[in-house]
């Protein structure tokens, strides 16, 4: 009788051992769900195209520096922004 007891008691441990593992799983599952749906992911987007030639103005007074132009993403297209004295 007393083994038989022993017995149910090592069983019931061993469910309760089962069952806190099960529910440690289930909350690292949870918590790394939790952490991936907050990733943002940026779109791909192609490389920007080559430079444009610009022809260059004389400068508006002495002191002025040319900045050339470049491209810039907007929103899902490359735009060019035009070369201007700074």
């Amino acid at each position: 009788m007393r083994e038989e007891t022993t017995t149910q008691a090592n069983d019931k441990t061993i469910i309760k051992e089962e069952s806190i593992v099960k529910t440690k799983l289930y909350f690292t599952a949870l918590g790394c769900a939790a952490l991936l749906s907050a990733c943002v992911v940026e779109p791909a987007r192609p490389p920007a195209p080559p430079p444009r030639v610009e022809v260059v103005p004389p400068a508006p007074q002495p002191g002025y520096h040319w900045v050339k132009g470049h491209y810039r993403w907007e929103g899902n297209h490359w735009e060019w922004i035009p070369g201007h004295w700074a």
